[in-house]
Parts: structure tokens; sequence; C-alpha cells
């Protein structure tokens, strides 16, 4: 637990960094067994979602939490990111709203991320 929520500092820092539009962090670990936690975010286009891939990657790489799987990121409309205890979904802002993650997650828990990265 701790160390997914040790994670999810890391990956929200890095997809910030990047200037990641609308992070969201969600508790899904009540209703799903997948993981723990689902990152939610957007950019404006392909390069700066790759962006946020690479940062994200790099940065929880660096902190010893290697990726299990990626998926999408050559077409970067789309990508997710599987670390076992989180998983990172970065759009391009076309595809979130079609998608829409948080609605179909809704029974999960939405972290407050300013509470997060303060503790």
């Amino acid at each position: 637990m701790e160390q997914a929520l040790d994670m999810v500092k890391i990956a929200y820092q890095a997809l910030d960094d990047k200037l990641a539009e609308d992070i969201k962090v969600i508790d899904i670990r009540e209703v799903s067994v997948v993981s723990d936690y689902f990152i939610i975010a957007d950019g404006t286009n392909k390069n700066q979602v790759q962006a946020m891939v690479d940062n994200v990657q790099e940065e929880l790489e660096k902190a010893g939490y290697p990726m299990k799987q990626m998926e999408g990121y050559r077409a970067g409309s789309w990508v997710l990111l599987d670390f076992n205890d989180i998983i990172i979904h970065i759009f391009d802002k076309e595809n979130r709203l079609f998608y829409d993650l948080e609605r179909i997650w809704k029974d999960g828990k939405e972290v407050n991320v300013e509470e997060l990265i303060s503790e």
C-alpha cells in the first residue's frame, strides 16, 4: 500500500513536470483486483503525450519501480502504463472525453492529490 502511494506521488510529479492536464488519481482497491490506483491525465498533442509517458517511465524506474507493460505509445492518443500497483492512462484530449474512464470507474474513490503530495 505505501509502495503504491509512493508510486502515485512519483508518477503525479512526473506528469505535472510535463504540464499534464486534469490529473486524476482514483483509488480502485475496493472495486478491482487489477491494481490499487488509476492515474488519468491528458496532453494537448501526441508529442506531449509521449513526453509525459517517457518522463513517468523514467522517474518510476529510477525509483526502482519497473514497468510491467505499455500499450499505445506509437499512436500517442491513449497510452496505458502498467506498473502493477498503479496503472496510468495518458490520453490526448479527444480520446479522454470519448473513453471517459472517470465515469466507468466512478465506484472508485478519487484521491485528493494536493493532500497526497503534501504528506
